[in-house]
């Protein structure tokens, strides 16, 4: 059956080769949607893949434009069997938009997906893990709402040479079986200077979990490699309240970097608005995980009737740790002034 070991030998022969950007690009009136435009296109949750097979989870995918601007290869896989998921038109309400050709037109792929699977009550597949955008992902557990967002991977992140994010550009859904209680998802990163093969295990519920499995091949050097980054938002807080006229107590997605040692020690660093880049490191030995979390949990330290964020925490389960070895790892967290 199709495995990572396929996907990491197409990894290693895109790393071989010299990078080729996408050489897709959207029609002018697909990439001219404003927010609002974007958001009145929803797929038509009766398409959605495995529905007809009354499955556990159900996928429905986004539509190329807006940001979106290179569609993404997405594949089916059943058994032995790899099929790719076709574009249609007829999947999408294209709600108040008044676009040329909208109903005739086509495109290689899609701008992302999103996994669907009954968390909050057994009546209704909810929304629980979503690609979109580059490389990012977000996951959700019973009764939370989105809030931060992880990347596939992170290059020279907060050197004066250039940041590089890698772009997912083909997934490959694996068919669950009827009694399915996890997703496994693979997929291909690729960038200028680097290619790699990735494997998602999506299990959701009260506190959805997504086991992580990923090997790299470089094209060219990198300074700063940025395995399992982080991406939040910090506008105001507790400890830097907002100096604009705001009627929210706190504006953020998370306010403060955890980290745990493999000792058991807690090291917090709070968050703040910087005026410049601020850098803040941590080097461990054996670490049993860091995330970006959000302290408050009640609403009147918001006050926010649609912005409700939710954390992320990343449990570390290194090679050299599975092998008896010791596992060093730093911990890099960035932060930028941010504008709202």
């Amino acid at each position: 059956a199709f495995g990572f070991d396929d996907v990491e030998r197409k990894a290693r022969a895109l790393a071989a080769q010299p990078y080729k950007p996408p050489a897709t690009k959207l029609p002018k009136q697909w990439l001219d949607l404003d927010y609002d435009q974007y958001r009145d296109i929803r797929f038509r949750a009766d398409h959605a893949l495995w529905r007809a097979q009354k499955l556990p989870f159900e996928v429905m995918f986004f539509h190329p434009g807006f940001h979106f601007d290179h569609p993404v290869h997405i594949n089916e896989v059943v058994g032995n069997s790899v099929s790719e998921v076709p574009y249609s038109a007829a999947q999408f309400d294209y709600g108040k938009n008044k676009l040329a050709n909208a109903s005739t037109s086509r495109f290689p792929g899609f701008a992302g997906f999103r996994v669907h699977y009954p968390i909050n009550s057994g009546k209704y597949k909810d929304e629980v893990l979503v690609f979109l955008g580059a490389s990012y992902f977000r996951a959700l557990g019973k009764g939370q709402i989105y809030g931060i967002s992880a990347r596939g991977l992170a290059i020279d992140t907060g050197l004066a040479s250039g940041e590089e994010f890698p772009s997912f550009v083909e997934f490959w859904l694996v068919r669950p079986a009827a009694n399915a209680t996890e997703l496994t998802i693979y997929a291909l990163l690729d960038s200028k200077r680097v290619a790699g093969a990735y494997r998602f295990i999506v299990r959701p519920g009260t506190d959805t979990a997504v086991d992580v499995r990923e090997r790299l091949f470089l094209r060219e050097p990198v300074t700063r490699l940025g395995i399992a980054p982080l991406t939040s938002m910090f506008l105001s807080g507790e400890n830097q309240p907002s100096t604009a006229n705001d009627f929210r107590p706190e504006v953020h997605d998370s306010d403060v970097v955890s980290v745990q040692s493999g000792t058991g020690e807690w090291i917090v660093r709070p968050l703040v608005n910087p005026k410049r880049l601020l850098t803040s490191s941590f080097a461990l030995t054996n670490p049993a995980g860091f995330g970006l979390m959000q302290r408050d949990r009640a609403f009147t330290s918001y006050e926010d009737l649609e912005a409700r964020y939710e954390s992320a925490w990343l449990a570390c389960r290194l090679l050299a740790q599975a092998r008896g070895l010791p596992a060093a790892m730093l911990v890099r967290h960035f932060e930028r002034a941010e504008t709202d």
